[in-house]
């Protein structure tokens, strides 16, 4: 992604600040990183608690059938895959 000045911006762009640029393939917001929790329970509306190994947190793993115990991937407070036990060995 490159920056915009904002001379260059369509008349109907939301956002009156230039866009950042991401450089080597990474996101800048976020890094691409998927962070791996421990579901410690499932709660209403697809959401479950998850400890981070720091901290306790609310996610969703409404894209994942996760169960309490399951290990998961999250990216931006979503599960992205529960890690089965042998996987990839």
């Amino acid at each position: 992604m490159t920056e915009l000045p904002l001379t260059q911006l369509p008349p109907n762009a939301v956002s009156r600040q230039a866009v950042p640029a991401c450089h080597d393939d990474v996101c800048v917001t976020c890094s691409d990183e998927a962070v791996p929790v421990r579901v410690v329970r499932l709660l209403d509306d697809g959401l479950a608690l998850v400890d981070t190994g720091v901290s306790q947190e609310e996610v969703s793993v409404a894209l994942v059938d996760a169960s309490v115990g399951d290990t998961v991937l999250v990216h931006a407070k979503e599960a992205i895959v529960v890690v089965r036990e042998g996987a990839g060995s």
